[in-house]
Order: C-alpha cells, then structure tokens, then sequence
C-alpha cells in the first residue's frame, strides 16, 4: 500500500521534537497549542544503542502492551545504523544512527515511532505511516511519555493534514 502520509508524519513529528528541545534548552515548559496552555513533560534521552534496548525490552514487557498489541511478545533488536538522517525499522530491527551527528535519534520520541512500526501487523495491508500506525503511535506516546506530549503530538498531526482514523 502507498505510504501517501509519511512526510507529513515526519514533519509534524519534527515539530513537536523542536517544541521538546526548545523546552529542555529554556527550561520552560508551559507551551500554547491551538488555544491550550500545555506543560510539557521530560522525553527521554538515551546515551547509547545499548541503552535504547534496554528500553525497548522494557517496554515490550509492560502488561499493557502485550494486551493491545500480540506482537508486543516477538522481540525487537536495535543496532548502529550508519550515516545521521533517519532511524529505521525493518524485520524485528531497529536502526538508529548514534554517531556525533546522529545522536539525535537517541531519543523517546523517536524509538516509539520505531516500536509503533514494531507493533502493527505485518501482514495486513496498513500503509507504513497510516492512521493504524499514527493510533499505536500516539497511543505509545500518551501512555510512556504523558498525554500532554500525545496532545501536541495529535495536534501536529491534525495541523499537518495526518489523517488518524
């Protein structure tokens, strides 16, 4: 199936991570979005691959995630993906860029979207960044980083034109 919404996806995406960093670097977290003053939570960084698979383990083995999603019980892998543009998922791997440039990645938001891919059906017809996948994204979103982060994260979807149902 056409991934019709991907860039979509990764721009409202960007948005919000921007909106997350700029919090970190002022130390202010109170932020307007359409009309709701939202204090936005800590994303976590990670130091290293290592470090990133100990979450996605972690996550994987939360009670609530093996209830929504079956293949929250096949586990994910992560390794070093070369070069620094973008994080990857593809047949139980996750690839994400750690060098200097690419540390970037190293970050919440981005391996959530990486487990989302994780947690569809690889056998139904789902576009890769469709509305199937932008629910168990935000879903991941609200639950491990807080329905504050989920709210900008849908309203960047919605400003964006990202269809979720």
């Amino acid at each position: 199936m056409r991934d019709t919404q991907r860039s979509a996806v990764y721009e409202a995406e960007t948005l919000v991570r921007t909106m997350f960093d700029r919090a970190d670097q002022r130390g202010l977290r109170s932020v307007e979005v359409m009309g709701s003053t939202i204090t936005l939570p800590v994303e976590r960084k990670f130091g290293s691959v290592e470090s990133v698979q100990a979450y996605c383990d972690q996550l994987l083995g939360l009670n609530w995630v093996r209830e929504t999603w079956t293949r929250a019980t096949i586990p994910v892998s992560v390794r070093s993906r070369g070069g620094n543009a973008a994080a990857h998922y593809s047949n139980d791997v996750i690839a994400v860029p750690d060098d200097r440039d690419g540390r970037w990645a190293l970050r919440e938001f981005v391996v959530l979207h990486e487990l989302a891919h994780h947690l569809g059906d690889p056998t139904s017809d789902e576009a890769s960044h469709g509305p199937e996948f932008v629910d168990r994204y935000t879903s991941l979103v609200g639950e491990i980083i807080g329905p504050e982060a989920a709210f900008v994260l849908r309203a960047m979807f919605l400003a964006g034109g990202v269809r979720t149902d």
